[in-house]
């Protein structure tokens, strides 16, 4: 794991005071007019700033790879879904195939209008069939390639 903090990392603050030892997601990379590097950090509702010796790493963001190992584990995990309708049984395996075919595009319309569109044709899914097991494996994943899309594009 990289020690480099970057957006969309998820960080532990270390330093005394307010926010010590709670956890954020950074939102933000600056540096302040000595060339210090500033993150800012989602704590619950509220942003805040902090040099980057104030953080520690607690999470990396997902990689392009990651992401794509993600929408492969979902594609996988979706051919045991017996119970959808017939166009969602051919659409939902389509619509993962176009976004792992988009991921490495880096195009942020056609990545999210995919996304959306397998998140819906899953909630859908999730109403007929709840098997616990089985969306204990895609959740993770949605939530991993979620992770991805709002913090690389």
């Amino acid at each position: 794991m990289k020690d480099k903090i970057e957006k969309g990392d998820i960080v532990l603050i270390n330093k005394t005071g307010k926010y010590h030892n709670q956890v954020g997601e950074v939102i933000e990379v600056d540096y302040n007019i000595f060339f210090v590097k500033i993150l800012i950090v989602k704590l619950g509702n509220q942003e805040e700033a902090f040099e980057e010796k104030d953080l520690q790493l607690q999470t990396k963001k997902p990689s392009i790879e990651e992401a794509i190992a993600s929408v492969d584990k979902i594609l996988e995990l979706v051919e045991q879904l017996l119970n959808l309708p017939t166009n969602e049984k051919v659409e939902l395996p389509n619509r993962l195939r176009y976004l792992k075919l988009d991921i490495p595009k880096l195009d942020k319309y056609l990545i999210q209008k995919n996304f959306d569109n397998i998140n819906q044709i899953l909630a859908a899914a999730r109403e007929t069939n709840s098997s616990a097991s089985f969306w204990q494996e895609i959740d993770p994943n949605l939530e991993k390639i979620s992770w991805w899309i709002r913090t690389s594009l």
